[in-house]
This record gives structure tokens, C-alpha cells and sequence, in this order.
């Protein structure tokens, strides 16, 4: 089967996609399906105990990023959203919720929470999302692309102990939204699995050089 010309892949995408200009506000009687990418992160036997908290601030990002809409990137430089679909939290919620309960499921630290929460935390990640997009970089189906930067924070003198960007693709298997959702759980869940590794890893190494 040949790939289908570069022109039907455009007519294609302008069905389904909205200029991201003007886009907040959809007509009423446009209906939306909402998605939520649920990330599977499972428990790395070697990542270390510690007996420290954390506290998990709302990652920054931008004004096309801090929505609901699913952006999606269907040339380079071009920044659209799906028609009719949305997440059911704008993305950076979507991203602190999926990591505080992976950290809290993983039994790792002390205790996790939010910033507001009272969490009389000894570190603190301080996050960026800088691309939660699907991205069809001239390909007949896109792929989830995830950038997260983090920096962790000793709490008690607000030095920073370490900083990382992460990131993740994920194609989609298919062009449909609930294809794109799928892909977006698995890029979230390599990116939770990559950052609570590395806190713990950096955490650890840290509370030991002040003991």
C-alpha cells in the first residue's frame, strides 16, 4: 500500500482540525468528547526508598499548552486543535494528577502532595511542560510528543539540587482521537516512569551528602 499523497493527508487534517487562533470558546451546539489519557507506570524494584516528602507544583506552560484542547502539529510551525474533542482538564492537570498518584502509588516517599496542601515537604518539583502535542511531521498518522522540564528543590534552603528535561514519543496507531489519547498514555507513562526515577535517584543523593 503507498502512502496517501501529501495533498488527501491535508484535505484530511482540515476536517478534523481547528485553527488554534480563536479556538477557546466552542459553538454550543458543537458536541465535545472529552479523553483522558490514563498512564500505566509500574513500580522499578530499583528505584530507592526514601524518607523524605515531596511536594509536586502545577507545571508551567505556555498559553496554548495551559488548555484543554488536544493541540496538534500537522506541518512544522503550524499549531492546530482537534475538532469536537478535548481533555477533561487542561494539560498541566492532567500531567500533576498523573504524577502524584504514581508517586503516591509507588511507596517511594514519605508522603506526596500538591502545592496548597499543607505537605510540609523537604523537596519540591518545580515543572515545565513545554510540548504536550500530536505531531504528524509530515507522517500519515501522528505521534505524541511530550516535554517536560524539572527542576527539584531543597525546600529548606530553595537550592536547587539537580534539573532535566524529559521526553517521550509515542505513535499513534491509527489518525482517530481515541488512537492519539492512547499514544499520549503511553508518552505520559515513560515520562512519569523517567521523572520519579530520577527524583528519587536525585533525592537520595542529595539527604546523603548532609547527613
Amino acid at each position: 500500500m503507498t502512502r496517501p499523497s501529501r495533498t488527501l493527508r491535508a484535505c484530511a487534517l482540515a476536517l478534523a482540525l481547528l485553527p488554534l487562533a480563536g479556538c477557546g470558546v466552542l459553538p454550543k451546539h458543537e458536541p465535545i468528547a472529552l479523553y483522558r489519557p490514563e498512564a500505566v507506570v509500574a513500580t522499578d524494584p530499583a528505584w530507592p526508598q526514601a524518607n523524605w516528602q515531596l511536594r509536586i507544583a502545577r507545571p508551567y506552560a505556555d498559553d496554548a499548552h495551559d488548555s484543554a484542547r488536544i493541540l496538534v502539529r500537522p506541518q512544522p510551525g503550524e499549531l492546530q486543535v482537534y475538532k469536537g474533542a478535548a481533555w477533561t482538564q487542561p494539560a498541566p492537570d492532567l500531567v500533576l494528577d498523573t504524577l502524584l498518584r504514581a508517586f503516591g502509588d509507588s511507596g517511594r516517599v514519605a508522603g506526596v502532595g500538591r502545592r496548597g496542601e499543607g505537605v510540609g515537604a523537604d523537596y519540591e518539583l518545580l515543572l515545565d511542560l513545554r510540548r504536550f502535542e500530536a505531531d504528524y511531521a509530515d507522517e500519515a498518522r501522528p505521534t505524541a510528543r511530550i516535554a517536560l522540564g524539572a527542576r527539584l528543590v531543597r525546600n529548606d534552603d530553595d537550592r536547587v539540587v539537580a534539573s532535566r528535561v524529559f521526553e517521550a514519543d509515542a505513535p499513534a496507531d491509527g489518525t482517530a482521537v481515541t488512537a492519539v489519547d492512547r499514544a499520549f498514555a503511553q508518552g505520559l507513562g515513560a515520562v512519569t516512569t523517567q521523572l520519579i526515577g530520577w527524583t528519587l535517584d536525585e533525592g537520595r543523593r542529595d539527604a546523603a551528602t548532609r547527613r
